[in-house]
């Protein structure tokens, strides 16, 4: 079917309708988007697509709200907004308009959802108060959109409606890079799973470039790896693993004599020629050549083993 509007509600704006609108106009980019919340726009029909508005959740006459009663959950019985539904039924083929190979839509499809789209879902049912964020509660995503919102007593009777149009090229931006971040996690955990394999039984793990690697790592139940290497612009990293998610804690950290050392006295503390600087919280040191990091790496984890 020939999608030739998207309907959205007029007035105020939100980030769940903004960030639908991304990936439906993305999608459907001959299609005119409307503001209303006139009952003849709202109400189903061939080549429409209703969303954040008409009280309904049809997904077969495309309807898509969550202000009803009896509105849709999750399986968890956490609530959907519009962006959730839109992106429940849409992201999987806005992920293949975007370029994600398919092999890696199923997954980016679910870590887009759980890491970008259920924040938006939570906070704009209010299931998720902003203020759990303390002091960085207003530059949280939903409150950053809405501050693109026209003042009260902007000029105009189409104020609003400019600046949705404005404040979704910028929602754009942030869809794009969210779902390029989860997809080139995806590329990275298949070249760290391949170095690992490489790496055998070596406590340090050598990667062709810097990338997250933490996940590959934990998937691998590589317990053994305790420093990664890998270059950087003009030199070469040694850094260290965290134990978990959050928090700074290492596997193991770079000796401590070299904390907060740089340049020639690096060398004199570490005795390896082109050791450059090792940061004072130990978990990453740089050095000039891929030989200096290694043997930096190679005495830190000889360090760990007499301890």
């Amino acid at each position: 079917m020939k999608i030739e509007f998207l309907v959205t509600h007029s007035g105020g704006f939100h980030a769940d309708e903004l960030l639908s609108s991304v990936v439906l106009t993305q999608l459907f980019p001959a299609a005119k988007l409307i503001r209303t919340r006139d009952a003849e726009w709202i109400a189903p029909a061939a080549g429409r697509i209703i969303y954040d508005v008409g009280g309904r959740y049809e997904p077969e006459n495309a309807i898509f709200d969550h202000h009803q009663r009896g509105a849709p959950v999750r399986e968890d019985g956490r609530p959907y907004s519009s962006f959730g539904l839109i992106w429940k039924h849409y992201g999987a083929d806005y992920l293949a308009a975007a370029g994600v190979p398919e092999a890696h839509v199923a997954r980016v499809h679910a870590a887009f959802d759980k890491k970008f789209v259920l924040p938006v879902d939570l906070v704009d049912n209010g299931a998720l108060d902003p203020s759990f964020a303390g002091e960085l509660a207003g530059l949280t995503l939903p409150a950053l959109l809405e501050t693109l919102k026209p003042p009260f007593d902007a000029k105009g009777a189409d104020a609003t409606d400019q600046a949705f149009h404005s404040a979704l090229a910028i929602a754009r931006r942030f869809v794009e890079a969210g779902v390029a971040v989860q997809d080139a996690k995806l590329r990275a955990e298949a070249m760290v799973l391949d170095a690992i394999v490489a790496a055998g039984d070596n406590k340090v793990l050598e990667l062709p470039m810097g990338m997250p690697f933490r996940p590959a790592i934990v998937k691998a139940k590589a317990e053994h790896l305790l420093f990664v290497v890998h270059p950087r612009d003009n030199d070469w990293c040694v850094t260290g693993i965290r134990r978990g998610d959050e928090g700074f804690e290492l596997r193991a950290d770079l000796p401590l004599e070299w904390a907060g050392l740089s340049g020639a006295d690096l060398e004199r503390a570490s005795g390896v020629a082109g050791a450059s600087f090792c940061h004072k919280g130990r978990f990453i040191a740089a050095a000039a050549t891929r030989e200096a990091a290694l043997e930096l790496a190679r005495i830190a984890v000889a360090a760990v083993a007499a301890e």
